[in-house]
């Protein structure tokens, strides 16, 4: 099997971003963005898409996190697109519910080629910590944009922010992990009538 693996940089005048993905790791990750909270739910997209990792960004956190947590989600997307190839002998599509206490999530994503983001979080408080839950959609927004996927995040329920996030972020890492996950009975198919995607 080919090591689907890649490496992204991006650097503008706000950001500096080097993200590694491995997508048929073990759940590894190596990831410092400068926002702690935001670390933590990259590390859930790792562990829970089974996902090897590795993201250093730095960003101009002194006006805020909003850049920093968009182009991580853009390199970020730009790696997976490249990592998954021409998605031959994928399985395409993923859906997961994952719950937390009170909070429950679910995600379903397509590598249909498409940029789509469907994202309905009502969450509870504006900030987790040092990250403005506003930035979650800007941060999937940037990943679908450069994967081509069509995504659909809903928070079913929750009354906490940090839980309601949380479910999210694994049920995407979930949901990522089966999407791009090869399928025995489908080697060198592309999961397409059109016969490409």
């Amino acid at each position: 099997m080919t090591q689907r693996i890649a490496q992204v940089s991006r650097d503008t005048k706000e950001t500096q971003i080097q993200v590694r993905v491995n997508l048929d790791g073990t759940g590894l990750s190596e990831l410092s963005t400068g926002i702690g909270f935001f670390d933590h739910m990259l590390d859930q997209i790792a562990r829970h898409g089974l996902i090897d990792l590795s993201i250093q960004a730095t960003g101009d956190l002194h006006i805020d996190g909003h850049h920093t947590v968009e182009d991580v989600g853009i390199t970020l997307g730009q790696a997976v697109a490249q990592a998954v190839g021409d998605k031959k002998g994928i399985r395409r599509y993923g859906h997961a519910y994952v719950p937390l206490d009170e909070a429950l999530s679910r995600v379903v994503v397509d590598f249909s080629g498409r940029p789509g983001l469907e994202m309905h979080v009502p969450f509870k408080s504006g900030m987790i910590g040092h990250f403005d839950s506003q930035l979650a959609f800007e941060f999937f927004q940037g990943f679908v944009n450069h994967a081509f996927v069509t995504l659909h995040i809903d928070n079913l329920r929750g009354e906490n922010a940090h839980h309601q996030a949380e479910t999210v972020f694994k049920a995407f890492g979930r949901a990522l992990r089966a999407a791009v996950e090869l399928d025995a009975r489908s080697v060198g198919v592309i999961p397409s009538t059109k016969g490409s995607l």
